[in-house]
């Protein structure tokens, strides 16, 4: 089982990573493997609704969100970190994770996930809104703690001191560690997923 930690932050080793790397000891203390992502800080396109992934098979921009969405097809579980600016996550996360939701949306159906916000003050539980929605929207079970999923620290060393934040991201990995056991006993005694129809709408007609 392997879970893919993903590092929205536009710094590689900053307050997101230091929450993130919480919760990735307690999966590995459940012997589960991790494999963190970090998705850069170079400028990413946003989705320019072209369409071009039912032609294609990948998002027309071949850059590192087709590479995620590869690793995503055999990765079991995801934990996607970011921080918050003006009480919303990343924006480039935000657009890497509407290409790749949208371009390889069935690499992650039925795979739980978790939010995981950084801050200095405020603004985590709008954020923490804003990408359940992705999780709700493809069939993914939504791991839950004992509290918002958000350190505070405007410095990596702050965020240590987050004696609650830090509590919280270790319950994220034994609660994604139990759940991943669980549903890994349940296809070994046969029960499969449930085979989910989609009907889109035009509310104009």
């Amino acid at each position: 089982m392997k879970v893919l930690p993903v590092n929205g932050s536009s710094r590689k080793e900053g307050c997101t990573r230091a929450g993130l790397r919480e919760v990735a000891r307690a999966l590995q203390k459940e012997g589960i493997e991790t494999e963190g992502f970090f998705i850069g800080n170079k400028p990413l396109p946003d989705c320019t609704a072209c369409h071009r992934r039912r032609e294609l098979g990948r998002c027309v921009f071949d850059d590192i969100v087709n590479e995620f969405v590869g690793k995503a097809k055999v990765a079991d579980r995801f934990v996607f970190g970011s921080p918050v600016y003006f009480a919303h996550p990343s924006g480039r996360l935000l657009a890497f994770m509407d290409r790749a939701f949208y371009s390889g949306g069935g690499a992650f159906a039925f795979k739980p996930a978790v939010a995981v916000l950084s801050a200095r003050r405020a603004g985590t539980t709008a954020s923490f809104d804003v990408r359940n929605k992705y999780f709700t929207i493809c069939s993914m079970p939504v791991v839950s703690s004992t509290y918002w999923n958000h350190v505070y620290g405007a410095q990596p060393e702050e965020v240590a001191e987050d004696k609650e934040g830090c509590v919280t991201m270790t319950n994220i990995g034994k609660n994604m560690a139990w759940l991943l056991k669980c549903l890994e006993l349940g296809k070994m005694n046969g029960l499969p997923h449930p085979d989910n129809e989609k009907v889109p709408s035009n509310f104009i007609r």
